[in-house]
């Protein structure tokens, strides 16, 4: 499934924020086998790019996870996103997991574009409680202008065509037995408002692919992904 979402009509979208002159990154990388008690966690909440991201996950059982986190205050080309990625973010996350046990492993993700800090107020949250799980999954989000500065017209335009933002997205590939969720909204003040719920719980697999966008200059009148290659 896949949800993109475009700001309509001429009407200027939500600004891209300018970079910080003075940069600020982390990166978290996690590779682990093993059985037994668990807990794993990151929390990333950044007001100069309206970013805030949470994950935690817990259990006790069998486990194997590869993982790794990415936040950059100005948009890099960061792992991720397919072709290793071509595309400037703010933060990219992405994981592999197994694990089977009797206690279930609970955990959850919630990524948000605040719109106190400049953001489009765009929100994911996605949650589980499995006894069996295989699990592929990745988070992108871009809020930044990559061309902040660029003074060359020309290389601003560049820089800006291959920006996605503003963007909130997940993908993930899941196999599963228990209990998984999605929740996704999207609110504009008298102009827009979005909200996804999906809950499964038994034995499942989905495939899930969730993106809200908005461009932040003026475009002409588009339609869902109209001219996108979703």
């Amino acid at each position: 499934m896949l949800l993109f979402l475009l700001a309509l009509g001429v009407a200027k979208g939500t600004p891209a924020i300018t970079e910080p002159m003075q940069d600020g990154d982390f990166c978290n990388r996690l590779k682990v086998t093993g059985t037994g008690a668990f807990e794993v966690g990151v929390s990333v909440k950044d007001r100069e790019i309206a970013l805030e991201y949470d994950s935690f996950m817990t259990g006790d059982g069998d486990l194997e996870m590869d993982s790794g986190t990415v936040e950059a205050q100005r948009a890099a080309k960061l792992p991720g996103m397919g072709n290793g990625s071509a595309v400037p973010l703010n933060l990219w996350e992405g994981s592999k997991i197994t694990y089977s046990g009797k206690t279930p492993m609970v955990g959850f993700k919630h990524i948000r574009s605040n719109s106190f800090w400049g953001g489009i107020g765009a929100e994911v949250t996605e949650s589980f409680a499995v006894t069996e799980m295989e699990r592929e999954s990745g988070t992108y989000f871009a809020s930044t202008n990559p061309a902040s500065y660029i003074t060359d017209p020309k290389k601003i335009a560049q820089m800006l065509s291959a920006s996605p933002v503003h963007t909130v997205a997940i993908e993930t590939k899941n196999a599963f037995n228990g209990t998984w969720q999605t929740d996704a909204k999207m609110h504009k003040l008298l102009s827009k408002d979005v909200k996804v719920h999906e809950a499964f719980t038994g034995k499942f697999e989905v495939e899930k692919t969730l993106k809200f966008h908005e461009n932040p200059v003026q475009e002409k009148k588009q339609l869902g992904c109209d001219g996108i290659d979703c």
